[in-house]
């Protein structure tokens, strides 16, 4: 498994990483390969201001369909376009080109929530 030691996490297995006041946001290697191959993923929340831990879209893999929940407060700017012609990606390199949606964070976000690699590491082991 990969912990990235730049990023920081949820316990809803979505990974972080700020720049300024835009975050990026994905889901983790753990819960990539906990779904299985992944075949769709929608988000149709651009535009939109969501609060920490609102569901900002859907993952579709061969069995399952999990939410995917908003680490921070902010407005949703960017979905990854990528992602409609090879949602694999999220399997094969859901730290990079897997990535799932650009945020700009809100004026109260409350990035204390959110763990470093550790303590994720700690979680799902």
């Amino acid at each position: 498994m990969n912990f990235p030691s730049e990023l920081k996490y949820t316990k809803d297995h979505e990974w972080v990483r700020i720049d300024g006041n835009v975050a990026t946001v994905g889901i983790t290697d753990f819960a990539q390969s906990e779904l299985g191959d992944i075949v769709f993923v929608e988000i149709e929340t651009v535009g939109e201001s969501l609060g920490a831990h609102e569901v900002f879209g859907t993952v579709e893999a061969v069995k399952t369909v999990s939410d995917l929940f908003m680490p921070v407060a902010g407005k949703v700017l960017e979905v990854n376009a990528g992602l409609d012609a090879d949602p694999s990606s999220v399997n094969t390199d859901p730290y990079g080109n897997g990535w799932m949606i650009k945020v700009e964070l809100a004026a109260d976000a409350d990035l204390s929530e959110l763990m470093d690699a550790a303590a994720y590491e700690a979680l799902v082991h």
